[in-house]
Order: structure tokens, then sequence, then C-alpha cells
């Protein structure tokens, strides 16, 4: 499908990008930090805001042993599971409030869904689309659940091997849900540039006949910059009020300045893309002006001939073309020519 509508918002080869600013841990457990998020998401030219929802005893249990320890180099490593989704999660009571709120500022709400019960709660906030994260890529149970609402279901492929995501595009196809968008991700947090592999952007959009786009984890602005011109029609990036907020995601978070920075710098690529064409603009067909032609460089006599020592190729274009240049050597000027004149074939005889 090469046309999605989220909300009001088009996403399709033609259109904007999309650019969603994830909330994730950074309200720190207070609301009215996610509120201020909020409004500067909105202030940073974002299109949408996503939530994740979820509560800790739905995505793990709260054990401490050896299989629930983080320990593979990240930011979390010490913690177990539950004590890392404790101190992330949002309460779902917020998500009346800050629904209204992104509602007001003309922002698109959104959420990720961890399990049923999240799914049939974001139905009763009629949220008008859904993502789906890296990690339950391969709980196809919960695709087929999210994807049979019949909402535009944008999936992350962080984790997912090519066979993943196959099987989690025909989970959407299988209950009637063609609404789907892939997003390239790389799973570390943060994400190291040589494991971006941004050139997947355009294949999965040739391998699956989707509009794509990137979840990205990696510091700074360059690597989404990048995403869009190769095709990414959706940017998602976490987004966190100040660096000086203790949050489990703050070291991939963009603030607010660092945010509108990247969307400015997204909507100047827009444009810089344009369309496949090969017609001159009125500036340049004036600035052609300045390109070579045949000039005489050094007064001639009537009668005398065109040499290569007193006709040039040079700036600006005024004369003949260059490539007359060897046909006219050798013949007779008509009349007397003065240096600094373009040449012209009624001066040629």
């Amino acid at each position: 499908m090469k046309k999605i509508l989220i909300d009001n918002k088009e996403i399709s080869l033609e259109s904007s990008t999309f650019v969603v600013a994830e909330l994730s841990a950074n309200h720190k457990q207070d609301i009215e930090l996610a509120k201020d998020t909020i409004y500067a998401m909105k202030e940073s030219g974002a299109d949408a805001v996503k939530l994740q929802t979820y509560t800790p005893d739905k995505i793990t249990i709260n054990c401490n042993n050896e299989y629930f320890q983080i320990k593979q180099g990240t930011l979390w490593d010490g913690k177990t599971l539950y004590q890392l989704y404790q101190e992330a999660y949002t309460p779902w009571e917020w998500h009346y409030e800050l629904k209204e709120l992104a509602d007001k500022l003309g922002l698109i709400f959104f959420s990720t869904p961890f399990d049923r019960a999240a799914v049939d709660f974001l139905e009763k906030l009629n949220v008008p689309a859904y993502k789906i994260a890296s990690f339950e890529i391969t709980d196809i149970p919960l695709i087929e659940y999210v994807a049979s609402k019949g909402k535009p279901i944008i999936i992350s492929t962080g984790i997912a091997t090519l066979c993943d995501i196959q099987e989690a595009v025909e989970a959407c196809k299988k209950v009637g849900n063609n609404q789907i968008i892939l997003l390239k991700c790389t799973s570390a947090y943060p994400a190291p540039l040589e494991e971006a592999n941004l050139k997947t952007i355009p294949n999965l959009s040739e391998t699956f006949d989707c509009i794509v786009g990137l979840s990205d984890h990696t510091f700074g602005i360059s690597v989404p910059v990048a995403a869009v011109a190769l095709g990414a029609r959706v940017i998602e990036k976490h987004f966190i009020l100040s660096k000086e907020i203790d949050s489990p995601d703050k070291d991939f978070s963009l603030t607010p300045e660092e945010f509108k920075q990247m969307v400015k710098s997204i909507r100047e690529v827009e444009k810089a893309l344009g369309k496949v064409s090969y017609e001159l603009t009125e500036k340049t067909r004036k600035s052609r002006e300045f390109s070579r032609s045949l000039f005489v460089v050094k007064d001639i006599k009537k009668g005398e001939l065109f040499t290569e020592e007193n006709v040039k190729s040079i700036r600006p274009g005024y004369g003949l073309h260059p490539r007359y240049l060897p046909e006219i050597i050798g013949k007779k000027a008509r009349k007397d020519i003065k240096k600094g004149t373009p040449l012209s074939w009624d001066l040629i005889g």
C-alpha cells in the first residue's frame, strides 16, 4: 500500500515525512513533566506523540534470576527487566489527559500496546494507529489482534530477521489489514552508526511493497535525516525535555532544540529531493549565460583567418556553441571584428 492515512495525516511516497516524538520513559513518573514535554514536542515540529502502554506485570514477571537480569552491555545493566519497566512505564490513567492535550495542540496521539488489554484500552481512547515494538515483532497473536482493529499498524524491525518481518506482515494481511508501515530499527541503546544500515530502507520498501521509515536510537540527527533521503516516510525519535532528567532513555533522546533541528533538516531534505527532472529552471537558465561560448579574443581584420589564437571558447555564453570551433578555424572574417565580440555566423565568411 502506497498511501496511508493516520488521523488527518497522509503518509505516502509523495507526502511530507511523518515525524513522531516518542515520550517513552522520559516523564520520570511525573504527569506535569509529561505534559510539558508534549508542549515542547509541538513547538519542535513533531507531527505526533507516541506513548508505550503496558504495566510491568504485563510485559514480564517480578523475578531476579539470571534470565531476568539485564547484562548485555546496555545502559540498563544491573537491573532486572521488571525494575526497568517499573521505572519506565506510563501510568494508564495519564493517557486520557495526555491525549486531550495532544488533540488540543494538533498532535496525533497513538501508542505501542504490549498485550490485548492495552489494545482494548487504547481502542476506548480511539487512537488512530498502533505501533508494534521491535521486541514484540515475534508475538504473532498480538500483531493479529492489533491488526484486526483495522487501523494503520507501524512495525519496528530492530530484532527481526527477514523471516520475522515476513511473518508479521502476513499476520496483518491475514486479518485483512494492509495498512502496514515498516520501520528500520537497530535495537541497541544507543545504536552505533555503523550498525544503522540505512541502505535496508529502500530494500524493505521493495521487498514488502509498503511504506517504510526509521525508528532511531543513534546519537544526534544525522541518521534520521539521511534516512529521509533514502525513502523513509516516517521518523520516530525519543524526545526529552532536558538531558538533566535522569531517565533510562536520555542518552539516545533528543532535546527540544535538537529535535527542532532534525525536523528543519528533514524538511530541507524533502525540498532538495524534489523530482526527477532535467528541465532548466528560470534561475539555471539565467546562469547558463555564464557558460562557455566562442569569442573573438584578438582584433581581427576583414578577410583574416580565424585561428585558435584569435577565437577561443571562454565564458560568458553569448557566442556560438563551442562545438563549432573546429568548423570555424581556417575560415575568413567577413568584416573587422574587435576583441571581446561574441562570434556569430554573420561574422564568418
